[in-house]
């Protein structure tokens, strides 16, 4: 049962438009505060885009997502779920990147998570691009590959842009699988669709073991029997959950840097998310938000709704 001062604000006792906004109004708990030892999960920002190859802005992602984020009530609607009581949870604040050096950047991100691992503590972040994934699993891979189930419509395994580059948002778990950050073989990634260069990437994918669902494949057989094959595959292993906001179709979801037409709507990305009840989620991240490109901010509405969706998913169940 969660202590009390974990329970975030309600809008019956202050309007959602007013106070200091945090993820869900939960409680500000940053690394160095005493009451640290008592987070069971903690909701993180990396506000950082340096990964980023065409429209930038993700960087402001985190801000946009937390404002966003006062409409998210106590009690998710569909399931029952009410994760504030089951288990601790705060905003841990961001990680402060060096937006003029990339590697540096890096480093900073997995040395927060290195001390949100040491305490114990489950993260699930709000990026940032896609390439803010790969320092956070340097630390929570670290001691033992973990399993992904991953939603885009891209695949990121690409080996390297613009002639060597190592280090981009399209490229951060082709890294993380040649560090040994991640099993390829319990990855699977879900709704991989657009144009292409080549398929190097696909060809990686099959040589390593990763499970892609194109987005055909989704449509085809649904997202209940497809979750079911990502639930198998991961078993019991400790998974790591990424869900890049582009995996939903540009019509629902337009405030992103890389959109592709033709994913689900706006009820099959909640599912999506909904289906991971039983995985062993050890850190999920939504990243890909760019308010730039975000006016109505419905982009980024969706995105904390499909924070919370993975949030019910990280407690224990009832």
């Amino acid at each position: 049962m969660a202590d009390s001062y974990f329970q975030p604000i309600s809008g019956f006792d202050l309007p959602r438009f007013a106070g200091v906004p945090t993820f869900m109004r939960l409680p500000h708990v940053p690394l160095d505060s005493p009451r640290i030892s008592e987070v069971d999960i903690g909701l993180i920002g990396t506000p950082w885009d340096g990964g980023t190859t065409n429209r930038p802005g993700p960087r402001h992602g985190p801000r946009q997502l937390r404002d966003m984020s006062t409409m998210i009530r106590a009690q998710n609607g569909a399931t029952g779920v009410r994760p504030f009581e089951a288990m601790n949870c705060a905003d841990l604040g961001d990680v402060g990147p060096n937006p003029a050096d990339l590697m540096d950047s890096m480093t900073r991100i997995t040395a927060f998570y290195d001390q949100v691992v040491a305490a114990k503590i489950k993260p699930l972040t709000a990026g940032g691009d896609h390439l803010c994934s790969l320092p956070i699993l340097r630390a929570l891979g670290k001691a033992v590959p973990l399993g992904m189930i991953h939603f885009d419509s891209h695949t990121d395994l690409f080996h390297s842009y613009f002639n060597g580059t190592m280090f981009t948002h399209g490229t951060p778990f082709r890294r993380a699988i040649e560090e040994g950050l991640l099993d390829p073989r319990k990855v699977i990634q879900i709704g991989i669709r657009g144009t292409a260069y080549d398929f190097e990437d696909r060809d990686f994918a099959e040589a390593v073991g990763v499970t892609i669902i194109p987005i055909e494949e989704f449509h085809a057989r649904g997202v209940l029997d497809v979750m079911a094959q990502a639930r198998e595959l991961v078993g019991d292993m400790p998974t790591y959950v990424t869900y890049d906001i582009d995996f939903v179709d540009p019509a629902f979801a337009p405030g992103t840097g890389t959109p592709e037409v033709g994913g689900p709507n706006s009820y099959q990305a909640l599912q999506c998310a909904r289906e991971l009840a039983g995985v062993n989620i050890v850190g999920a991240d939504l990243v890909e938000v760019s308010p730039p490109f975000d006016q109505s901010g419905a982009t980024a509405f969706l995105g904390v709704s499909l924070m919370f969706e993975m949030l019910c998913n990280m407690v224990p169940a009832a």
